[in-house]
């Protein structure tokens, strides 16, 4: 009889652990990719764990250095490796984006787009702004001033915008004097863009223009009732656990979209891993796979003569021939998007980058799919320069605060965008 029981017993203890088992690979292959969520936090890891040199980790702070880094922060496979600041700077301070500001804008057209609010990318823009869509013959000949313009400005569409391709007449290459400026110093922004005249059919050029983005902004706000912030605090942000910090509105409210928004790194960091998962987050699609497809295949030739290979799509860069595709901020904000390496990076900064010199200094950091042996000589290295870094002081050092805020204005902060043209060497 205790045969039998012991018998009996045995079997169950066999049997419960067989459903066991069966239940953690039926829980497991619900998330079908095992996938790492940084919704609440991100998780981290030593480089050598996910594949990665920690010794030419610490080479890469070194060349930060060079360039005025403010902070670098890489995760590969969902993880971070590596989270450095640099002099006055931590991770619990927000960074000006620059012009970084107007991927995430583009994001919210994409989701506006997924959630069936924005019917097509290729709808024409100036059906969003009512009797504003074309100005003709207005005082001193800044509008549309004739038929041909107006049959241009009718052909742009969401998409060109998106593109920089939208045919406006825009300068916006040194930072000084240029359309950029002109706008920020008008009264209406949205009205000082619909007065530009054309340049070029829409679709067939790149001209750098944040104009494009800030019409955008209003285009979402149509779209959606609200403000770009508060749609993406409630789409995006939210979704993402995401907490922004700032951003600037127009002399209107309108949202801006080709600058002014601030985030953590850490933050900044999510906005791609959200593309690094192709639109996905927390096995939630939050963006349709052809905008994704879109931007990892961007085919818009931006003609750099720094970066010949350079290309644009929905308001990202790419290096195709890198596999990798950017979110761009004047002087070196931004969010690198490593598709084939499964790694995301983010750079802040106060000078100009070499992007390509950057992208291979990353990958050559990956060793491996799989981990590496632990290198404790290496990891006491990476540790050391971390700490070497943030505690070094320079002499333009900043104390980081919020901008001004005046009544529904805000004092702005000069050269802020981004310019292709100035791609450092």
């Amino acid at each position: 009889m205790q045969h039998r029981r012991l018998a009996f017993l045995r079997t169950a203890l066999v049997t419960f652990i067989l459903v066991a088992c069966i239940g953690c690979a039926t829980a497991f292959a619900q998330d079908t990719s095992g996938t790492v969520w940084p919704t609440k936090g991100w998780l981290t890891s030593t480089p050598e764990e996910q594949g990665m040199d920690s010794a030419a980790l610490a080479r890469l702070l070194d060349f930060g250095t060079t360039l005025s880094f403010d902070s670098l922060l890489i995760a590969r496979h969902g993880r971070i490796v590596l989270d450095a600041y640099y002099g006055r700077y931590a991770a619990d301070v927000p960074h000006k984006t620059n012009s970084a500001t107007k991927a995430v804008i583009g994001t919210l057209a994409a989701i506006a787009y997924k959630d069936g609010l924005l019917d097509s990318l290729n709808h024409p823009a100036l059906d969003f702004f009512g009797d504003r869509s074309v100005a003709l013959d207005l005082p001193g000949g800044r509008g549309i001033a004739d038929l041909d313009d107006e049959r241009k400005a009718k052909a742009m569409t969401v998409q060109s915008l998106l593109d920089m391709t939208s045919g406006i007449d825009w300068r916006e290459t040194d930072g000084r004097s240029d359309t950029f400026t002109e706008m920020r110093r008008s009264p209406d922004w949205i009205r000082f863009i619909l007065d530009r005249p054309m340049s070029a059919t829409p679709g067939d050029t790149f001209n750098y223009n944040s104009g494009n983005s800030h019409l955008v902004s209003a285009i979402v706000t149509k779209l959606t009732g609200m403000s770009a912030w508060d749609y993406a605090k409630a789409r995006l942000f939210g979704p993402l656990g995401i907490s922004a910090s700032y951003w600037w509105h127009d002399p209107q409210g309108v949202t801006t979209g080709g600058n002014g928004l601030s985030m953590l790194p850490r933050d900044m960091a999510k906005i791609g891993y959200l593309y690094l998962r192709n639109g996905e987050w927390d096995n939630k699609r939050l963006l349709p796979p052809d905008w994704i497809d879109s931007v990892s295949h961007a085919s818009v030739n931006m003609h750099s003569s720094r970066e010949p290979d350079m290309r644009y799509s929905n308001f990202f860069w790419a290096l195709p021939n890198k596999h990798v595709y950017m979110a761009v901020g004047y002087h070196c904000q931004l969010i690198m998007v490593f598709t084939e390496l499964d790694i995301v990076a983010v750079t802040t900064a106060r000078d100009f980058c070499p992007f390509s010199k950057l992208v291979d200094y990353i990958s050559s950091a990956v060793k491996s799919e799989k981990p590496l042996p632990s290198d404790p000589a290496s990891a006491d290295r990476l540790a050391n320069k971390i700490r070497e870094i943030s505690t070094r002081r320079r002499y333009d050092d900043p104390v980081p605060q919020a901008p001004e805020i005046v009544g529904r204005r805000q004092t702005f902060e000069p050269r802020l965008l981004t310019l292709p043209t100035q791609l450092a060497a």
